[in-house]
């Protein structure tokens, strides 16, 4: 029997014991910086799969090994989630963990703990088959990603000093291969006016109405962002996500106006020019001199669950790697020997750890994982266990497909 035949033997094999693992990573709440108890969990599930090493590093993740080769191999998954939001929109318990219909039922089961769930599973099949080729393979279950992409592998690359040769994540790309994605930035303005008594609004100067015009100047600049010159990773966006506004009373012109604004950067975009073209068009919208407005990229400040006082910018740097790029090959190598097809080739519309892996420290990535982009953050997520069958086998695969490359 070939190798690719024990693979895909064993990851149909063990179909039921990868939902039942994610089914339990479902039913254990990992909000942003609260992840402990999952994290306790994914330890327990690491050991019994049988992994050569499992620890937690300073920021909280969980750090599992399998092998001992030269070079290393990491998978991620993120195994924290956003919250559930309104549950009048849920059709079921958010936490149930559900399996039914071929489905696992629940929050983070798409993003993204369906991956961690195959990446066990892979580990498995990995140490049953006594892998001991050219790689070390990793598994990383990482924090406070939805809060910050990328912050707990910046921690790991800059401060405990582990850098792989090639990363894999996880996420749910609809068992597609993508190479590339947008990065992204949080911007903060904020806009001053001079308030006064609200029965005469003429001897003020409204920060309201100065909110009001740059926003309406956001929502223009946006359609002028152009895409990347290849085309692939598309045009950056910008959007206003939060406003406040403010003054001394409910019957004062008000003097404070704060714009928070999610900008989306594609290939050639950095921060610099996305601060640039935010003060730009807000002083020809309100009047402002640059010395004005004050635009800034805000700092992420909250604590994990180890207490680790670690922080950073809220700039996520763009990434992509080429289609022939021996990683890209590799995967796609994979795919054609468990599956006898080449997989799609293409890049996510979100954000992923792979901004700090990729887009910070040039460590060639490629995504591959079970669910839909669509299912992320939104009400009755799910994921298809037809796909964490598959995305555990290409898991296990992958690191046979890369012997001898590059």
């Amino acid at each position: 029997m070939s190798i690719q035949q024990e693979i895909r033997k064993k990851a149909s094999e063990y179909r039921d014991y990868t939902a039942i693992n994610l089914s339990k990573m479902v039913q254990v709440k990992s909000y942003s910086s609260k992840e402990e108890d999952v994290c306790r969990l994914i330890v327990t599930l690491c050991e019994e799969a049988g992994f050569d090493e499992v620890r937690i590093d300073g920021l909280g993740s969980v750090i599992g090994r399998v092998g001992s080769g030269p070079k290393l191999l990491a998978f991620d998954a993120h195994i924290d989630t956003v919250e559930v939001g309104n549950l009048n929109n849920w059709e079921f318990d958010p936490f149930s963990g559900e399996i039914k219909d071929g489905k696992v039922f629940g929050r983070g089961a798409s993003d993204q703990k369906g991956g961690a769930a195959s990446m066990i599973t892979a580990g498995r099949i990995l140490k049953e088959l006594g892998y001991g080729g050219q790689y070390t393979v990793y598994f990383t279950f990482t924090v406070m990603e939805e809060d910050c992409d990328g912050m707990c592998w910046k921690y790991l690359i800059e401060e405990e000093g582990f850098k792989p040769d090639l990363v894999v994540s996880t996420e749910p790309t609809s068992c597609r291969l993508y190479r590339g994605h947008r990065g992204r930035m949080e911007i903060r303005t904020t806009l001053k006016g001079i308030s006064c008594h609200g029965s005469a609004p003429e001897r003020g100067v409204s920060a309201a109405y100065k909110a009001a015009k740059a926003a309406l100047a956001i929502e223009q600049l946006n359609t002028q962002l152009q895409p990347d010159e290849e085309n692939f990773l598309g045009k950056g966006t910008i959007t206003v996500s939060q406003m406040d506004v403010r003054g001394p009373s409910q019957c004062a012109v008000a003097d404070y106006a704060m714009l928070y604004c999610d900008r989306r950067l594609t290939w050639g975009e950095d921060a610099e020019l996305a601060i640039g073209q935010v003060r730009d068009a807000i002083c020809k919208a309100t009047g402002d001199s640059p010395e004005a407005v004050v635009v800034e990229m805000p700092m992420y400040e909250k604590v994990g669950w180890t207490n680790k006082d670690y922080h950073q910018e809220l700039y996520f740097p763009t990434w992509k790697i080429d289609a022939d790029h021996y990683l890209v090959q590799a995967g796609v190598d994979a795919h054609i020997h468990l599956f006898d097809k080449p997989p799609v080739v293409d890049k996510w519309t979100f954000s992923t750890n792979l901004v700090a892996t990729t887009g910070r420290h040039k460590i060639p990535a490629i995504g591959f994982g079970p669910g839909d982009e669509s299912q992320a953050h939104a009400p009755n997520e799910i994921n298809r266990i037809d796909d964490l069958e598959i995305c555990a086998a290409f898991y296990a695969m992958l690191p046979y497909s890369l012997e001898g490359k590059n």
